[in-house]
């Protein structure tokens, strides 16, 4: 079963799925909007659900063998928002995986580097570190890893994503339009930072689903190469072939684009990512982890460079005419 397949990284993890001819079972609730996944719905299973709803879980659940939790929260118009959708909802899904009475083999979850907490190229963040989230969203991921790990009687395995990017990215798209625009943001801090690539980050999740070594373990997945924001608002530039001015970020000035964006969304009730608690996470020194122990463990790695991912996503979203 798969949660949250309707979304950005949970359509790349049900396209990986079916390419390798995995029976698929997706929970989806009856609002879902399937655009990303239309072309796989008549071949896969669908079960109406959510994990808000503990009873609808368990009902879903039933002859499940293995789980992908992918569902959650990266925006919320509430601090309370995040700990529903990212530490209750994950309770729940443990809750259902429980009841099955060790039908499930193992649960994967879908964590975040956010709940590991900022760290420097020099000191990359490790499986063993403790973690130091620094924002809501950070605590909420890292309370819904302790759900699985202190309460989930099936195997499971964690793995904690830094900043995702690739094609169906609605945030990302955000620095596209800006250099469309000619605009070249040039951020004050030279935050470094970890990314990947989401057909790398799905790859990786479907080979956690059975590989032996992965069972009770906590990952970092992730790209080799550190980037920093500047390089990657060049990269885009280079890749759109527009003129751009640079356009120097302070970080005061985040602060002001995240309450404004904060404020947006309080008014309009359709939350952003872009609010104060993101700020927290804008103006911390580094955002790098080391993906070592999920390479020599698994053997899965994360090759897309920034270049070849900007340009596929690049692509993408002209196809697609999001640009």
């Amino acid at each position: 079963m798969l949660t949250g397949a309707s979304g950005f990284v949970g359509s790349h993890i049900l396209d990986s799925l079916r390419a390798r001819g995995l029976k698929t079972v997706l929970l989806l609730r009856p609002t879902s909007n399937t655009q990303f996944i239309a072309s796989h719905l008549p071949a896969v299973e669908q079960r109406p659900g959510s994990i808000s709803d503990p009873e609808s879980l368990r009902q879903a659940m039933a002859g499940i063998t293995h789980v992908i939790h992918c569902a959650g929260a990266t925006k919320a118009n509430r601090v309370s928002g995040f700990y529903e959708a990212n530490h209750t909802g994950t309770r729940n899904v443990v809750s259902a995986v429980n009841a099955q009475g060790g039908q499930v083999q193992r649960l994967v979850h879908i964590s975040s580097l956010a709940a590991a907490g900022p760290a420097l190229r020099d000191a990359p963040a490790r499986e063993v570190d403790p973690p130091r989230p620094v924002s809501e969203y950070g605590k909420s991921k890292l309370a819904g890893e302790l759900e699985v790990r202190n309460h989930c009687r099936a195997e499971h395995v964690i793995l904690r994503p830094p900043a995702v990017y690739g094609p169906r990215d609605a945030e990302f798209l955000r620095l596209f339009k800006a250099v469309k625009s000619h605009v070249l943001p040039k951020p004050s801090n030279a935050q470094a930072l970890s990314l990947v690539f989401v057909q790398d980050l799905a790859e990786a999740v479907v080979t956690c689903l059975t590989h032996p070594a992965a069972a009770g373990k906590t990952y970092f997945v992730a790209a080799r190469e550190v980037v920093t924001a500047r390089r990657m608002a060049e990269e885009v530039a280079d890749q759109m072939g527009v003129w751009t001015l640079h356009l120097p970020v302070p970080t005061a000035l985040f602060w002001l684009v995240c309450l404004s964006g904060e404020v947006t969304a309080r008014l309009t009730g359709k939350p952003s990512v872009l609010s104060l608690q993101k700020f927290a996470e804008l103006r911390a020194p580094g955002w790098v982890c080391d993906p070592t122990r999920l390479e020599r463990e698994t053997g899965c790695t994360c090759p897309t460079t920034l270049r070849a991912g900007a340009a596929q996503t690049l692509a993408w979203y002209q196809q697609h005419h999001w640009l």
